[in-house]
């Protein structure tokens, strides 16, 4: 079996800084990180490993520029085989449509793949898209929020998907793309034999070029959403208590929030 975890490199730091002509982030003023979500779909991978002995390999993708790579040699610690960076600067600014495009491009590119996993969603986007719009482009199935691999086969897997409720139990056919939440394992630290092996590994590179991308449908040309404006939201600190009893004190906030149009 082989097996694909998508990870991405977000900022470590909430001071991020916004370019003012693209009104996107930029990621060299700050240290990255793996995205947290996507520590988990590492270990599910690498726990999927282990029960199958050498029968299964793992690679790790990830799309973004240069530094990302230091992300990849993170995944490589912990037990990844391979990994591979989608980087070109014809990919910036890209939206989770037109992200989604290029890792499923990707990913098409690598080939001979049973199982594809990420994270539920990104902590600096926090959309959750990019796994099922991916999962859409190259016409495979997908489930998302996932808590539980109860059964991996060659043809199918079951797996226990995350609700408001409980849980629900869903079997998909292989190949297949799952995104996974915090509550599946913990996450294991890279050992320093790891961290040895991954700071020696080659970091495969696939440009615009290499996946056969149209041009169209990438970067911030090829998004259908795009940031139009970014600005600090205003707000006040002014507080005011309210004297007297209890049902006085009701009656004052039932009528200022009258007056201010709330109620």
């Amino acid at each position: 079996m082989k097996i694909i975890v998508l990870i991405k490199q977000v900022p470590e730091s909430n001071e991020v800084q916004v370019d003012p002509e693209t009104l996107t982030l930029k990621r060299d003023t700050v240290e990255g990180i793996i995205n947290p979500f996507d520590m988990y779909a590492i270990e599910e991978a690498l726990q999927i490993k282990e029960k199958n002995s050498e029968e299964t390999t793992v690679s790790a993708l990830s799309m973004g520029p240069p530094q990302a790579e230091s992300a990849l040699r993170e995944a490589l610690a912990m037990g990844v085989d391979e990994a591979w960076l989608v980087c070109d600067k014809k990919f910036a600014g890209s939206d989770t449509w037109a992200t989604s495009y290029t890792l499923a491009r990707a990913v098409e590119k690598i080939g001979d793949y049973d199982l594809i996993i990420a994270g539920k969603q990104a902590f600096d986007g926090d959309t959750a898209q990019v796994p099922p719009e991916m999962a859409e482009f190259i016409s495979l199935p997908f489930c998302g929020f996932v808590q539980n691999i109860e059964q991996l086969k060659s043809t199918f897997m079951v797996v226990d998907r995350m609700t408001e409720e409980g849980f629900n139990r869903v079997e998909l056919s292989l190949p297949a793309v799952i995104s996974v939440v915090k509550d599946i394992n913990v996450p294991r630290l890279p050992s320093l034999k790891g961290k040895i092996r991954a700071r020696k590994a080659t970091i495969k590179q696939l440009t615009a070029e290499d996946i056969e991308a149209e041009e169209e449908n990438i970067g911030i040309n090829g998004s259908p959403t795009q940031v139009v404006k970014v600005f600090t939201p205003e707000y006040s600190t002014d507080t005011e208590y309210l004297e007297g009893e209890a049902k006085e004190q009701v009656s004052t906030l039932i009528s200022k929030l009258q007056e201010a149009n709330i109620l």
